[in-house]
């Protein structure tokens, strides 16, 4: 029951940082990253439908970003949904691929953005935090069914747990803020 109770701690934090990575992925930094439109729905035929199922994407250089329609009538929905999202970003048209190029980010700009990200790293970590209290909550409703000591054990084995995933989140911040960082 407790190893049953664990495994479900690990996988919950385990989607935590998957979480945490894909928050961080949608966080602009100066180079074209197609994971910055995943969040993008294109009015297509009536129906709101995300980019990604209607269009191709390709980085050709470091700072431009190529989106390719796979229906070509649909280039303008995408162009408008692009300016709708307001990413900073201005999409040119010529009518078969669209092409996102990055600015630079000002310091300023590089500073924020690095607010951002620490911001979601910690709503990651008390995430973690949270599967490890529920977690301990119900190992300790175990504690007459199951000995104190392998209470304890449990305990100490979630905790251990819980300090690998936290340090996974200050690894992928301190990259983020690196890429951030990065002229």
């Amino acid at each position: 029951m407790i190893d049953e109770l664990l495994a479900e701690a690990k996988t919950k934090m385990d989607h935590a940082i998957e979480h945490a990575v894909g928050e961080f992925g949608t966080v602009r930094t100066g180079r074209a990253n197609p994971g910055l439109l995943h969040r993008i729905t294109v009015d297509y035929y009536g129906t709101q439908t995300p980019l990604q199922q209607i269009a191709g994407f390709s980085v050709p250089e470091a700072r431009m970003l190529l989106v390719q329609p796979y229906d070509r009538s649909s280039i303008t929905a995408i162009e408008k949904a692009i300016m709708k999202a307001d990413l900073g970003l201005n999409p040119s048209n010529d009518g078969n691929v669209i092409r996102l190029v990055f600015p630079q980010l000002t310091e300023e700009r590089r500073r924020d953005l690095i607010r951002v990200v620490r911001n979601l790293a910690e709503d990651g970590r008390v995430a973690i935090r949270n599967v490890r209290r529920h977690t301990k909550d119900d190992i300790e409703a175990l504690e007459g069914d199951v000995s104190e000591d392998d209470v304890r054990r449990a305990e100490k084995v979630l905790q251990e747990m819980t300090d690998t995933h936290v340090q996974k989140i200050d690894e992928l911040l301190e990259k983020k803020e690196e890429e951030l960082l990065e002229v």
